[in-house]
């Protein structure tokens, strides 16, 4: 009888990572500091010591107490190398900063379940290491923002009918080659198109991958609008990618991306932001070379 109990225990235990229900951020240890740009480089200072790389700094417009770094390690770009194709999207870990000194980072076990869909299982080690190696950096307080079931992220969507990860509207527009695609992305963020600015990139010209953090400006349907709707605590959700597999550039669909990002949001939250997802389909499908004329005043 006893030997059913630990048979069963052990069972149980086998399925507890994925029976979990997860959260998108964790708390960090607040910083001592005084206003946004001190708060910022205490920050900084905190991942460039623990050996992480500063890929880019974002102060989202009309959120003018919050700021996002995006930071990235040679273990887990190794990690992104190996396994190629969409991954690069997960390339960047985004950390959230207010002006009071709160720090907030995205938790990787949530987000590469969901980006990572299949791929995941085979990289559990590498995700858990980075978690752990971001833990000693910044420091670990709790887990924040809304759960959802471990075992839901690899398939997550909003609700029956939405998009998930893979749906056929994250891809943009197909170039001829991944030089044409890169070029193409590189300069509409350098002039700004539709109130667009990069925040980072990473590339790997060898696999033909690459990703961009895409800040939306834009002063009626920039980022702050629906961050401002949805939760400024989840800063750490910013910026957007954009990120290139050969030719074609992705970007997650706005609905799914929102989702994940405020898994917490009710249906009544997002029919207030109803024309969130088309707009910033258009806005990154002009990024990325192509044309959408449904919305031309951003």
């Amino acid at each position: 009888m006893i030997w059913r109990v630990l048979l069963f225990i052990c069972f149980g235990l086998l399925g507890a990572p994925n029976a979990l229900a997860l959260n998108p951020y964790v708390r960090a240890e607040p910083v001592a500091c005084k206003g946004l740009t001190a708060c910022v480089s205490a920050v900084e200072h905190k991942l460039k010591s623990a050996g992480f790389q500063v890929l880019g700094i974002h102060y989202p417009r009309g959120l003018e107490q919050f700021a996002v770094l995006v930071a990235t390690d040679k273990a887990w770009l190794q990690t992104i190398h190996a396994m190629g194709g969409s991954a690069i999207i997960g390339a960047g870990i985004r950390i959230g900063v207010k002006a009071d000194g709160s720090v907030s980072y995205i938790d990787p076990g949530y987000w590469f379940r969901a980006y990572f869909q299949k791929k995941f299982e085979a990289r559990r080690n590498a995700v858990q290491a980075l978690q752990q190696r971001l833990a000693k950096a910044l420091g670990d307080r709790g887990y924040f923002g809304g759960d959802v079931p471990a075992v839901d992220l690899p398939k997550y969507r909003f609700m029956i009918g939405m998009e998930r990860f893979d749906t056929d509207k994250a891809l943009l527009y197909t170039h001829k080659n991944f030089d044409g695609a890169l070029k193409t992305v590189r300069e509409n963020l350098a002039k700004g198109l539709n109130h667009t600015s990069q925040v980072y990139e990473v590339v790997m010209p060898d696999r033909k991958i690459a990703v961009f953090g895409v800040a939306m400006n834009g002063p009626t349907s920039g980022e702050h609008v629906w961050v401002k709707q949805n939760g400024a605590d989840h800063i750490a959700a910013l910026p957007w990618e954009v990120y290139i597999v050969n030719g074609r550039v992705y970007a997650p669909y706005a609905r799914y991306r929102t989702a994940l990002a405020w898994p917490g949001l009710g249906l009544g939250d997002f029919m207030r932001i109803s024309d969130h997802p088309d707009t910033v389909q258009a806005m990154l499908t002009a990024v990325a070379g192509g044309r959408n004329e449904r919305f031309n005043d951003f």
